[in-house]
């Protein structure tokens, strides 16, 4: 396990040049869209002098202290490291509750690895209907109409919901959840023979409009296995997708910034794009990110006013005609005739899927970037916090903490007041401060002198309802250029901050900081305690506790949990945990939880040569940061929307056989259905074959 695999890609973050194309139309090879001159915790380290008895004081609370209480360290508690071990000393007994499986290798075998005892089953494939009507999946005869009635293309996001009310309709199903995908975005080469790139057909463009959006799916799963099955035709199966309406609510709704020819009120869009990871409400809905929507975007080189084409700029939309083509044929994506549809893309959605005729939203108060996801806790009293990354080389990460408090009745009323939480509040930034000189940080990954990474953050606040306290900017340009405001407010530049959830257990918030192989290049941000390597590859995980343990706090204490990379490189970090007994990870994306509190990572674009892949890793006790490999993907495939359960671990396949010339004549993977079938982004799940819990 110690040798690295041959790399399999020279392409930024381990990723083949299709995935950067459809993924985020090559936005790797394109100018970093931040080139703010705001701070980075760099310059505050090099001004600051050391203040370690101080900042130490309030720094993350050891998971001793932490685990079962939600207790999290503040001014006068003990130093972290009293609290937690750092590797030498600890005793390793048996794996922690949810951890104890044999880890998978790394490998690069076209299947889905797991450990040994463990079964596997595919739930739905892209292409298999769910809806009343909707023909079964026949790859020589797609249409549209089809495609809006199956399951979409390249799940990311997974939430699995109670159904309140069993059974199928006649179909002989026990359905028992709901299933919530995301569809992120489409592979056209492999989803169409003969496809040309640079002439699609109308019908190939509204297939992927159809493929693109999320589904609402009824599953069943087994007494004696962890197999779940779909339930197609289930009455709340549903499909939305690049057309379908949504409202438009929260302070920046109406805005001037939003109002095309075809919505002169600026209050409802048609469609959702490129929706990576999200998050489940205590409320019952689902939350879905819009990321990557800059790239299907047309003509932004015609755009002649210099401060609308620096905003774009800032949001990536650059270029002349889009990669997909789409702008041919509807002109709402061409920024020469729709200005604004662009602005009206970027923001958090929220579905209630036990209702299949509600209309959507999108929440302009949690502001306009690349969501990767959002995930909501409950304040004490009840008001709704939830935790943003902006996923870009250098950008922020975000928190919203709403006006409003949820209600806990079942009333037509109380589910009403709380689909409208996130209607109101305020929207704050994160400005990270080190602990250490600036001297102790080399870019290379080594350890500060006080053994950790870490410091104190604040919240900055940008804007709450219609006030701005962001000079120069009124609230809805705060809104609709959120990254333009934390450019203004000072924010920390980040590596690629993703996926960010607070521990259901403790409350410790954890933020998956991809890559950033831009970092200290020539003109660009250099290492800082929080970002501590240079050109980096592999990306590290980031925990940080509210002051109090109150998410309305203002203040918090962060260190970085984990430096990802091969253990054997001196420049990585596992919590502590001595290097030869954690499994190589690299490139964390998606985090999830167990019910023992162990944190789940799943991987995108891994460096070190293996499949991309599942990884639990505890985060308290004796163990904490003991990297274990759950599972890998396909080939060209990454690991999405990990859930984990006491039964099963369900996992999104996506864009598997996405390999470099790869096409539907000349396939680069034969999964799930073996050769000759079409490669189909599908959600498997996982489950000990012996009928216990997942990692008992």
């Amino acid at each position: 396990m110690r040798k690295p695999l041959p790399l399999l890609t020279s392409h930024p973050g381990g990723r083949s040049a299709m995935t950067c194309r459809y993924r985020c139309g090559d936005a790797c090879f394109h100018e970093v869209p931040n080139t703010s001159a705001n701070e980075y915790a760099g310059d505050v380290i090099a001004r600051a002098l050391s203040r370690r008895s101080v900042l130490r004081a309030g720094a993350v609370v050891g998971a001793a202290t932490a685990v079962g209480t939600g207790a999290v360290a503040g001014p006068g508690a003990a130093p972290a490291s009293a609290a937690v071990p750092t590797g030498k000393g600890r005793k390793h007994g048996r794996a922690p509750r949810g951890l104890r499986f044999t880890p998978v290798a790394p490998n690069t075998a076209d299947k889905v690895t797991v450990p040994e005892g463990y079964g596997q089953n595919v739930v739905i494939r892209w292409g298999e209907p769910i809806l009343r009507g909707a023909p079964a999946f026949d790859p020589t005869r797609q249409s549209a109409e089809a495609q809006a009635g199956q399951f979409g293309y390249n799940n990311d996001f997974l939430t699995l919901l109670p159904l309140h009310s069993r059974g199928g309709r006649g179909h002989g199903d026990d359905a028992d959840q709901l299933l919530v995908a995301n569809h992120e975005y489409t592979n056209e080469e492999l989803m169409f023979a003969g496809y040309d790139p640079d002439e699609p057909t109308r019908e190939q463009v509204e297939i992927a409009w159809a493929a693109h959006g999320l589904s609402v799916v009824a599953v069943a799963g087994q007494r004696r296995t962890g197999t779940l099955r779909a339930v197609p035709r289930h009455p709340l199966n549903r499909r939305i997708t690049a057309t379908t309406p949504f409202e438009v609510t929260g302070p920046a709704a109406g805005s001037r910034l939003l109002r095309t020819s075809a919505d002169p009120r600026g209050r409802r869009v048609l469609g959702t794009l490129n929706n990576c990871s999200g998050g489940t409400t205590p409320w019952g809905t689902v939350l879905s990110g819009e990321e990557n929507f800059n790239q299907y975007f047309a003509h932004a080189e015609k755009v002649t006013d210099p401060e609308r084409a620096a905003t774009l700029k800032r949001y990536g939309v650059v270029g002349g005609a889009s990669q997909r083509r789409w702008e041919r044929f509807d002109e709402r994506f061409d920024l020469t005739k729709e200005p604004n549809e662009v602005h009206r893309f970027g923001w958090v959605v929220e579905v209630d899927p036990y209702d299949p005729d509600s209309t959507p939203r999108k929440h302009t108060a949690l502001g306009r970037f690349k969501h990767e996801a959002a995930q909501p806790r409950l304040t004490r009293d009840g008001h709704a916090v939830v935790y943003m990354g902006d996923d870009e080389r250098f950008d922020y990460f975000y928190k919203f903490v709403s006006k409003k408090t949820m209600r806990r009745g079942k009333s037509a009323e109380d589910r009403r007041h709380n689909l409208s939480l996130l209607d109101e509040g305020t929207l704050y930034v994160a400005k990270l401060t080190g602990n250490s000189p600036a001297d102790e940080i080399d870019g290379k990954g080594t350890l500060p002198e006080d053994g950790e990474f870490d410091g104190t953050g604040r919240w900055i606040p940008l804007a709450a309802g219609d006030r701005s306290f962001v000079e120069g900017m009124s609230a809805e340009e705060v809104y609709v250029f959120t990254r333009l405001a934390a450019d203004k407010a000072g924010a920390t530049k980040m590596d690629r901050p993703e996926d960010i959830e607070p521990s259901p257990r403790t409350g410790r918030v954890y933020v998956a900081l991809t890559n950033n192989t831009d970092r200290g290049t020539a003109g660009k941000a250099g290492p800082d305690e929080a970002n501590p390597r240079r050109a980096n590859k592999h990306g590290q995980v980031l925990e940080f506790a509210e002051r109090g343990d109150d998410p309305q706090s203002l203040r918090f204490s962060w260190r970085l949990f984990l430096v990802c990379g091969d253990p054997e490189d001196p420049g990585t970090y596992f919590g502590g945990f001595p290097k030869d007994e954690v499994s190589p990870i690299s490139c964390p994306d998606n985090v999830t939880f167990d019910d023992y509190g162990n944190l789940w990572l799943s991987t995108d674009g891994n460096e070190l040569g293996s499949h991309d892949g599942l990884f639990g890793v505890a985060t308290a006790g004796e163990r904490r940061g003991q990297v274990r490999q759950f599972l890998t993907v396909p080939t060209g495939a990454e690991t999405c929307g990990p859930l984990v359960q006491d039964r099963r671990v369900l996992v999104s396949v996506q864009h598997p056989g996405e390999v470099d010339g790869a096409s539907v004549e000349k396939p680069a993977s034969a999964w799930p259905d073996g050769p000759g079938k079409y490669v189909r982004p599908s959600v498997v799940a996982v489950w000990p074959e012996d009928g216990s819990d997942v990692g008992r």
